[in-house]
């Protein structure tokens, strides 16, 4: 066992696009979403199967915990599985209506930036549910921290916003389906937050069932904890302090590298032509990932 999290840099992330026939990028793109849906069905199964196994071994308040927070991790898959298949309708509709004469292959080719930020997205809302669920099986196990799920659930909504970005870049903006995306997009930020609240309703409940009984301390023995609680806010509070910077610098860092590895520079400018789509095109979605976690 151990933490799910862990550094997934954005070459990682990077389709493999560069690195194949433009031809062959059409072929990406169907093969990354399917691999998404594919993620996002085993996450489901692997959550129903915690669920069963929760309610064979768990009682009380441990029980009631694990199926209020697997409850809300299979929300969020759900929504995550509508939003997938919006994010193609709109997808086969753009490819459609753009690609005139040309093959939907040459129009991928032709349009090779924006097919690239579509596998990109799509790979990083694969790799987000199968890492929450990970993340969601050490917590129900009692060896994961709840911590790690709420973030695993922030991410999860980014790596969605970026899907949406994706798809919407070259739609008509009257177009029903990215109306329907849009909507979609809407369910998952709140089946995110569901998860979040209902992490953090099951961190209280468990944490506070055995710390806050003080019914058979003296007097001497209190206030030698309050003494050391304390410290100890003093010291999570200046941990906080350099977490919070830590974190800043890491975002500058992520935002620049993503930027570069898409040919992008940090004020949104082309780098270089890298298809033949005009150099007006919107930068790439990767920038937005980090940028739209749901409010808690």
């Amino acid at each position: 066992s151990g933490s799910p999290l862990r550094s997934f840099s954005s070459q990682e992330l990077r389709p493999k696009g560069l690195d194949v026939e433009q031809e062959e990028l059409g072929d990406l793109v169907d093969k990354e979403m399917a691999a998404t849906s594919a993620a996002v069905e085993t996450a489901v199964a692997r959550i129903e199967d915690m669920l069963s196994k929760s309610r064979a071994g768990d009682t009380g308040v441990k029980l009631e915990v694990n199926e209020r927070i697997l409850g809300s991790c299979t929300d969020l898959m759900q929504a995550i599985q509508v939003l997938v298949l919006a994010s193609k309708d709109l997808q086969r509709e753009i490819v459609e209506s753009g690609r005139g004469a040309a093959s939907p292959k040459e129009f991928y080719a032709r349009n090779s930036r924006w097919t690239e930020g579509l596998i990109s997205a799509s790979k990083a809302v694969g790799w987000g549910a199968t890492v929450m669920v990970d993340a969601a099986d050490l917590v129900v196990q009692g060896k994961g921290k709840f911590e790690e799920l709420m973030v695993c659930s922030h991410e999860i909504a980014a790596s969605t916003a970026q899907l949406v970005a994706a798809s919407k870049v070259k739609a008509d903006k009257d177009s029903a389906n990215l109306a329907k995306l849009r909507q979609a997009s809407r369910g998952v930020n709140q089946a995110t937050a569901g998860v979040v609240a209902s992490t953090k309703s099951g961190k209280s409940q468990i944490e506070e069932k055995d710390s806050m009984d003080f019914s058979s301390m003296t007097l001497t023995q209190i206030k030698r904890q309050e003494m050391d609680s304390q410290v100890r806010v003093l010291e999570l509070e200046n941990q906080l302090q350099k977490e919070r910077q830590k974190l800043g610098e890491l975002r500058k860092k992520h935002y620049k590298l993503a930027g570069v590895a898409e040919g992008w520079d940090e004020d949104g400018k082309s780098l270089a032509p890298l298809s033949q789509e005009p150099a007006t095109a919107q930068p790439p979605p990767a920038k937005l990932t980090a940028m739209a976690q749901p409010k808690p």
